[in-house]
Order: C-alpha cells, then structure tokens, then sequence
C-alpha cells in the first residue's frame, strides 16, 4: 500500500486536487457513517470514479471496500456496489481508449491490487461466500470479481480456493443458475479456476460438472449454438485434457455417447456461420484429446471402442464423406477419425470398408489419396491424409497386406476401370512433384513398418517404365531415381524427394536381409552410397550424405553373407579405404543433430508450418535412434567378433526354434483342450436339457394326478349339490371305495360259503361211515357202543347244522342288505347321470363295475339257495335216518338207560 501510494505521489499526471479529496471524503464517509444510506451513497460514488481513476480509488479505497463486505452482508445494494467497484479496480478490461505506453502500466495495476487483495486470504473466502447469495447485485459482481482475481495471478487465487472449504462445490452451483448471465460467466469463472490445475479438474469433475456441461450445450443447440457452446467445449477441454483421471470418468460416465448428435451435420451445407465452424472445430479437439496417442494406451483404446459402440466413428466418416464441408473442418475431421482409428483393429476396418459417395463408389481410402498426391490441395489437408494413412497402418498388419496386395501382379486390375491405393502411392513417388514424391515415399513405408512379410512381398512388384523396356522393379526404380539426383527438374524443395526415398529404402531393408541381398544386387548401389557420403558437399546436402550413411550401414548390419563380393567384411574394408570409419560415423550422427529431426520425434502427427520443414517422419526418427548405435558398432567390429556373433545368432536361432516348436505343441494341446472344453460343456447342456425334460415330464404327471384327483373331489361336490341328505353325498364322495368293500364281503361270504360246504362233505362222510359200521355190528355190546356213540355224533352234528342255519340266516340278511345298498348305489348313480355330464370313460367304469356287482351277487344267491336246497335234502336225510335207526333198534333207549 505505501508502495502504491509511492507511485501515486511521482506521478506527474494524476487526477486533479479537487477530485483526489473527493476521494478521500467518500472513503471518510465510508468508514465514519452510521447511517446505512450515507455508506451505501458514498460507496455508489467511489463505483462511478473507480474506473476513471483506478489507482486512486484502489489505493484509498480497497480496506474500507473490504470492510463493507464483512459488515453490511445484509444489504444487498451496498454489497453489489463495493464488489463493482473491486472489480473496477483490479480488472485490465478497460472500456476507455488508452495510450500504448499506459498499457502495460494498467496490467500492473490489476497485478498489484490482486496481490494485496489476496494477501488476506480471508478476503477469498469471504467472497466465496458472498457467492452463495441468490440476489443477482451481489452474485454477478462476485463472479466477475473472482474471476478477475483468477485472470491476474491465477496459480495464487487456485490454492487459496483448493484449501478453502466447499469453494469449489459453491462455484459449481452457478452453472444450476436459472439466471443465463450468471451461469455463462460460471463457465468463464471456471475456465479460469481450471486452468492447468489438476486438483482443481478433478474436484469440478467429480461435482457432476460433465453432465451439466454437456446439458447446457445440448440446451444450446450443440454445434448450432452460440458463443455458450465454445465456452463449455473450453472448460470441457480444462478438465480432460491431460488428465487420464477425468478422462477415464468421462468415458465410465457414459459421456462419449452424448457426443454424437454435435457431427449430426449431414448434408445441411447451407448452416455454416462462423460460430458453427468454430464450435465444430473444438468439439473435434475434444474428440481427440480422448484418443490422442500421448494419453495411456489403455485409455485411449477403451475410448476407441466406445466410439465405435456408440457410433461416433460412423458419423465423423459421414462428415469426412460430405460436400460442401469447409476446409479447416474437414482437415481436422480427418485428424480426427486419424487418432481414433489409430492402433486398434475394430476401428481401422471398420474405416477400411467405408466408401465414397461417388459413382461407382469408392474406398475412402482411395479419395484420400487422391487428394495427397494432388498438389493443387492445401498444404494441411494433405498433411492430415498422411496422417490418416499412417494412423490405418498403426500396428495394422492385415491394412499393409490390402496396401501392398494392391501393387501385386496378381491382383492389378487389367481394365483399368479403378485406380487402387498402391497405384496413387506409386505414381506420386515417380511425380516431378518432390511433396508428393515424399508423402508417397513415407506412406509405403508405413506399409512395410515391423512387417518383414510384406517387405518380402514388395520385392515382387514390376513397374513399366516404358513401351518396349522390360519392367523393373520398385526397389530398383527406387534407387534409379534416386541416383539421378537433381537431374530431374521438379517442384518443391531439392531434396525433400531424395530425403523420402532413402527413408523408404532404410525401412524397407531393415530387419529384412532378403531385402538387403536385392539391394546390393544391383551393382551400381554400392558405389554411388559410397560416393555420396565420402563428398564434402553444403548444410543442405550433409542430411542426405546422412541417410546415405545409414542406408549401407543397415547394408552391413542385415547382411547374411549371401553375396561373395558385397560380404560384411568387404563393404567394411570399402568403407575404411574411402570414407574412414571415422568419417563415416560423423556422417551418420547428421540425422539425429538436424534440427527438424527432434521436432518429428515429438507427436506421430506431420504438422508442418510449410512444405519445406516436411523432412521427417515421426515413425523414423523411432528407426534411426535404434539402428545408430547398433550400426556404429557393426562398423568397428572384427570378423573374428562377427563370426562370435554369427554364432551367437545361429544359436539363438536354434533356441528360437525350439521355443517356437515348443510353443506350437503348446498352442495345439491348447487347442484340443479348448476342444474338449466346448464338448464337456456340450454334454453338460444335453444333460442339463435332459434333467429339464425329466423334470417338465414329473411335473406334468404330478399336474395329471392333481387333475384326476380334482376330477374326483369335483364329483363328489357336484353330488352334494344334487343329493338332499349329508349322507347320500358322503356315499357319492367315496363311491369307488364303497364298491370295493362290497366287493370284499361278497368275497369273503364267497370263501364262508366254500367253508361250509367243506364242513357239508365231511359230515356226509361221517355219516356214511356210521351206516357202514352200523350193518356191520355183530354182538349187543358193540352195537350198544356204537349206538351210543352214534347219538353222540347225531347231536352233534345236529347242533352242528344248526349252527349252519344261523350263519345261512345271517348270509341271507347280509345279503339283502347288499342289495338293498346295490338298489341305493344304482339310483343315486341314475341320479347323478341325469344332473352331470360325465366323461364316456368315466360312465363305463361305473357301468362296467356296477355290472359286476350285479352279477356276483347273482351267482351269491344261487349258490346260497342250491345251498339251502343241499342242507333240507340232508336234514331229511338224516331225520330218516334216524328213524329207521330207531325202528331197527327198539332197545336201544332201554340199553341207555
């Protein structure tokens, strides 16, 4: 403060003395007033001066500002003017035309004042609560003000409002402000409270600012929507962009499928203002912030994925694929759909199926292409091609098979109808135009990168050169073209087409010594790789010289001995006569000090201000930092070291051998367990199948048992309803076990009857017997015994048949009343017949075992009355007999006696 009032007393042009003590009155009035009124008047003053003289009323005013704040909370107005005029006084945002040399002094001014506002950090907190009164005079101003504070010392402001309690959830609440202008300059508070502070972005994150960021745009309108959209995309931007943390709660929170109604354009190409261009640009960089190759490649690829899911990649094609679409946004749309295809296999085939809208329709690849290799296209645009290219080889080997497959003799269309990819990057290697030479020369090389198949399968490719000449090969008409240097008269930089060439062949040749053994071949190579690198040649041509240098050191490196006159040995020895390895060694180290080289090393995307810094590719600079030093010490080794080294390798080969065999055996046993896997799990379904069907077929004859015995309860209480009496329903209700006591008894009368007739036939016998032994007596005496025992057994046998007599008697009740039940049982069942119609088989059960009754009973009777018959013809029988025996023996009785 005595600083500041330092620099307000050397200043020669300061406010007048009139008004500096009209300053000092108003702060005077301030802090001595009672009354409300005076302090809210005086405090509206200093606002209406503030502006104009800024450091006056900052120096003088600001502790009694402040003290009003923490006194007069009650009252709103006296509250929204100390807060304006705050504001007036530390913010640069100056409506009034100032001189230029007074600039920089007000930017220092709003520094300064930030500085002593915030030396108190209670001052920060009082303003943050100060925030969370709804009265817009006091909530507006206070935004702005925070705001400010955060613009002037930004790093200051985050950490007093990080370690103040629910500061940041108080400032979240101002983007649930129904007032718009509150809750648009919340956007702009956050941007600021945001900004390269990673505690902070994860704190707003995690107060649910993603959902009500993207609520607010979709409000908006998405991409139509105004300046609001661009500041949400902004803040959007603050939060994930290099926080992996956010990122990952973005993509959890199932917010990358919200973005895709904002590339919703289709084909509207009338809509395309300057707002819509801008807001479209920056929700494309919010895209690939998420799927940039510098964030964790497991958080890039999940991304990746969901973007496909949620059909994001589909509609960033469509884009890609419209007319009418300006420059700027189809080169970043193409950037775009780049990184999120790059490296993950879903996605790049998914961009390798995707035609052109054309007739006939054509690969999108293809299109691109084309505009690559077209010098009359922006110098961006085929920057972002290529890249698109190299972003759909990326760990892509089955696209560089489709790339490659394409220069194949084989698979060349003889018609000439369509032109294929191979063929675009071959005529714009061979151009007279060097841009395109190089694009073309890099783009094959992404073809061959890591993949030492295709490098093979290039050597196939023949061009004709012309009518008449035999074909050459790619590789020579490489080196051809390569040799004849500046001869050919073309357009762009002298050697941007050498450049590309050489970093083509240097791919191409690296881990492939057939490759190698093709190249040197050719026996002019050798010679003009040597030539070049031993000339003392300008700045421009010493990257040349280094790339040479490169190119027969991985010659030398790759080589498998296979050519007598090109062994290692040999282009040593070439090499120490005529270049000097130390020499050589300097020329190699070019690469890696040119100043472009680190540049490209940095980020896989080719951004280049102009085509004249397009020298390196990203995926080279990977090539020579790993093939300068091993190349390095190829050149200082022996042949004895090589020949240790040979060895080395054939035993490491061998010991590849038998890992690979090894893991073959274990891939196949892998196999026939997969195999039977998937056949146990086939049985345990048939079986799981069968335990069902079991399962369904007891509940079914459960369910038919349940029916039957519901059938049965449903008789009976259909016979309730029928029969007056308890009685008569109770007989109904268990009719079948009525019928089958019935069929009990008649069987045990049955078995009662036969005893009865067995007993019959014994007495006959006995009878019989006393006949015979009665004739036969000779002497009184016996005939006495025997008379006497014959009485004995006469009334036996007559108690006997009486006892007979009871039981036929009591047969003859049992077996009226069997009838008069059977007379019962077939009324109700006539009954029961008329009131309820029974089921066919049911009526010929009860008929059939109604039938049987009948006819047991029947025969009963029969028996009983053929019974009875038997029993009187005996009784006669026997009465007879006993008279006969009377009259045969008249001293019988007196003998007894």
């Amino acid at each position: 403060m005595n600083f500041l009032r330092g620099v307000m007393g050397g200043q020669s042009a300061g406010p007048q003395h009139t008004e500096a003590e009209t300053i000092q009155k108003l702060c005077d009035r301030v802090a001595s007033s009672t009354l409300l009124d005076d302090r809210r008047n005086a405090v509206r003053a200093l606002k209406s001066l503030s502006k104009k003289y800024r450091l006056e009323v900052g120096i003088q005013a600001m502790e009694h500002l402040i003290h009003v704040l923490q006194t007069d909370r009650s009252d709103s107005e006296i509250i929204g003017y100390a807060l304006d005029t705050l504001y007036n006084i530390i913010s640069n945002d100056e409506e009034e035309e100032v001189e230029e040399n007074s600039t920089r002094q007000s930017e220092d001014l709003g520094s300064q004042f930030t500085e002593i506002f915030i030396k108190q950090q209670e001052n920060v907190t009082l303003l943050l609560s100060l925030l969370e009164e709804f009265d817009f005079h006091v909530r507006w101003p206070g935004v702005k003000l925070l705001t400010s504070l955060l613009k002037q010392l930004g790093p200051q402001v985050q950490q007093i409002i990080l370690v103040s309690p629910m500061g940041v959830s108080r400032l979240m609440d101002l983007l649930a402000d129904s007032r718009e202008v509150i809750r648009n300059d919340g956007v702009l508070l956050l941007q600021a409270l945001t900004r390269s502070n990673g505690a902070i972005q994860k704190i707003v994150a995690f107060e649910n600012a993603f959902e009500r960021l993207l609520d607010i745009i979709s409000e908006e309108g998405n991409s139509d929507g105004g300046i609001v959209v661009e500041d949400c995309l902004i803040l959007l931007q603050n939060l994930l962009k290099n926080n992996n943390s956010n990122q990952n709660f973005f993509k959890e929170g199932s917010y990358i499928q919200r973005m895709k109604p904002w590339f919703e354009v289709g084909d509207e190409n009338t809509g395309w203002s300057a707002q819509k261009v801008t807001n479209l640009h920056l929700m494309l960089q919010l895209v690939r912030v998420l799927v940039s190759p510098t964030n964790p490649p497991g958080a890039t690829s999940s991304c990746q994925k969901a973007m496909f899911q949620c059909g994001l990649l589909q509609q960033l094609c469509t884009i890609l694929m419209a007319t009418g679409v300006p420059a700027d946004i189809l080169t970043e749309t193409i950037n775009t759909v780049s990184e999120v295809i790059r490296g993950y296999q879903v996605n790049q085939d998914y961009f390798a199926s995707v035609n052109a809208p054309s007739n006939p329709p054509r690969p999108a690849i293809v299109v691109l292409l084309m505009s690559m290799v077209n010098e009359r296209q922006p110098f961006v645009l085929r920057c972002a091609v290529l890249y698109c290219f190299q972003c759909f080889l990326y760990k892509n080997q089955k696209g560089q098979g489709e790339i490659v497959s394409t220069l194949l003799p084989s698979t060349i269309d003889a018609t000439g109808n369509s032109v294929s990819a191979g063929q675009l990057l071959c005529g714009g290697l061979f151009s007279t135009d060097s841009l395109s030479n190089w694009c073309a020369a890099v783009a094959l090389a992404h073809a061959l990168q890591e993949n030492a198949t295709q490098k093979e399968q290039l050597l196939r490719v023949q061009l004709a050169t012309s009518i008449g000449n035999p074909p050459v090969s790619l590789l020579q008409q490489c080196t051809n073209i390569l040799s004849q240097g500046d001869k050919i008269d073309r357009r762009g930089s002298k050697i941007q087409t050498r450049v590309g060439l050489l970093m083509l062949l240097c791919t191409w040749l690296s881990n492939c010594p057939i490759a190698v053994t093709h190249f040197l071949h050719n026996s002019a190579n050798v010679p003009f790789l040597t030539g070049q690198i031993a000339e003392n040649l300008g700045e421009e041509e010493q990257l040349v010289q280094g790339l040479c240098a490169l190119l027969l050191g991985i010659s030398i490196y790759f080589n498998d001995n296979s050519l007598e006159s090109y062994k290692k040995e040999k282009l040593k020895q070439l090499i120490e006569k005529r270049i000097g390895k130390e020499n050589f060694i300097e020329k190699l180290g070019f690469i890696s000090k040119h100043e472009l080289y680190s540049r490209a090393s940095q980020k896989p995307q080719p951004n280049f201000p102009s085509p004249e810094y397009m020298i390196f590719d990203h995926e080279f600079t990977k090539l020579v930092k790993e093939l300068e030093g091993v190349i390095t010490k190829a050149i200082y080794k022996s042949s004895e070291e090589d020949k240790k080294e040979e060895e080395v390798k054939k035993t490491l080969e061998q010991h590849d051998n038998i890992v690979t065999h090894y893991k073959n055996m274990i891939r196949e046993q892998d196999l026939q367990l997969e195999e039977l896997k998937q056949q146990v799990s086939t049985l345990k379904c048939q079986n799981e199948q069968l335990q069902t069907a079991v399962t369904q077929q007891v509940s079914q004859i459960q369910q038919h048992k349940d029916q039957y015995n519901l059938l049965k309860i449903q008789l009976g209480k259909d016979n309730q309803h029928q029969g007056s009496y308890s009685e008569g329903a109770q007989m109904n209700g268990i009719q079948p076990e009525e019928i089958g006591r019935l069929r009990e008894e008649i069987e045990e009368l049955k078995n009662n009857q036969e005893l009865l007739q067995s007993k019959l036939t014994e007495k006959d016998s006995v009878i019989e017997n006393l006949k015979s032994s009665q004739t036969s007596g000779t002497n009184e005496q016996s005939s006495a015994i025997v008379s006497a025992r014959d009485s004995e057994q006469v009334a036996e046998l007559k108690q006997e048949l009486a006892t007979l007599k009871s039981q036929l008697n009591s047969q003859s009740v049992e077996i009226t009343k069997l009838q008069t039940e059977k007379q019962e049982l077939l009324q109700k069942t006539e009954v029961f017949a008329k009131s309820v119609e029974v089921q066919g088989e049911t009526e010929t059960v009860i008929a059939t075992k109604t039938t049987d009754v009948e006819g047991r009973l029947s025969a009963l009777l029969q028996e009983t009355k053929e019974l009875k018959v038997e029993e009187e013809d005996e009784l006669e029988s026997g009465d007879q007999e006993d008279e006969d025996d009377e009259s045969e023996d008249p001293g019988k009785d007196l003998d007894h006696i």
